[in-house]
């Protein structure tokens, strides 16, 4: 990893139950994760909201093919056991598995796009929900499936924001190979059903002149701070080996600039994460960033949590 002289180096001694792995990027691990999987089984790839008091979070829940619900009043501790809330609709043809979503709270509804697996393939699936555990699909059919040449098999990982301006919601999505996708695209939609892709696509790819992404770029969670929209990825170095990174663009879709302390959270040599550190979700708490993220360890898969002191990422100005 290359330290940046800008770059929070270590978290105040003060904060307890953290590690000093990625401290280079201003990133700490918490000392205590894993903190959901275990007897579980696999658990990956989670979507987090601010609801209320305290945290609510997603989880794709792979031994029951099924998207479950945790919640938390510090984003460390989470309920048990994950409460299951869509599960798979193999009627549909497309839904064999669900997994992968993102959850958008939005004038009281929440909105779920969500991966719908079956066959090889890979589509996405939307519902909406009242209190964000009693979901309806909007629909028998994906609202998002494979039809361009780069998108292959699979289009998966949702991530979805609301711009108020426009009044569209705004879509980036993986898509690419069923087993770990390629590239992330970027669509528009008024009423997340109908959704147009960008003819620019794909908008973000792998980066050739690093090793660490040179593979594929997937995964991602982007959010607005100030004139930027700041994109967490995963990038692939091989199929076998991930890590997470940061990016920014001014509109979402062009222009990506990669973080020069990329990656900002790598595995840890013999531990829970040693092999992959997968799909980041990010939230800022007002002092601090809390970042959950899946690693793997051989074939254990499970969720983790780090953090970054402060809202400056320590992107160059």
């Amino acid at each position: 990893m290359r330290a940046a002289s800008f770059l929070v180096l270590t978290f105040s001694a003060s904060l307890a139950g953290l590690s000093a792995h990625c401290a280079e990027a201003g990133w700490t691990k918490y000392s205590g994760n894993p903190i959901i999987g275990g007897t579980y089984g696999t658990c990956f790839d989670v979507a987090v909201l601010r609801d209320g008091p305290g945290y609510r979070m997603w989880l794709s829940w792979r031994p029951k093919k099924s998207i479950a619900m945790v919640e938390s009043t510090d984003g460390i501790h989470w309920t048990e056991p994950p409460e299951i809330v869509l599960g798979p609709r193999e009627q549909s043809g497309w839904e064999d598995e669900v997994n992968r979503p993102v959850v958008l709270k939005r004038e009281g509804t929440y909105h779920m796009w969500y991966t719908g697996q079956a066959h090889g393939h890979s589509a996405i699936g939307y519902a909406s929900s009242r209190d964000g555990r009693v979901w309806n699909r909007a629909q028998t059919q994906p609202v998002l499936s494979p039809d361009a040449a780069w998108e292959k098999a699979a289009v998966m990982c949702p991530h979805v924001l609301w711009d108020d301006r426009a009044r569209l919601y705004a879509m980036w999505y993986s898509a690419g190979e069923q087993y770990e996708p390629d590239a992330i695209g970027y669509a528009t939609s008024a009423d997340g059903v109908v959704w147009h892709k960008d003819k620019s696509n794909p908008v973000f790819r792998p980066n050739t002149a690093q090793s660490w992404d040179q593979a594929k770029v997937t995964a991602v969670q982007v959010q607005r701070l100030g004139d930027w929209y700041v994109m967490f990825y995963i990038g692939f170095r091989d199929i076998d080996h991930a890590q997470i990174g940061l990016a920014r663009s001014r509109d979402g879709r062009t222009a990506w600039q990669r973080h020069p302390a990329n990656p900002i959270i790598q595995p840890t040599a013999n531990q829970w994460d040693a092999d992959a550190c997968y799909k980041p979700f990010a939230l800022f708490d007002g002092s601090k960033w809390l970042l959950w993220y899946n690693g793997r360890r051989g074939n254990v898969e499970q969720i983790g949590v780090a953090f970054h002191e402060g809202e400056d990422l320590g992107f160059p100005n």
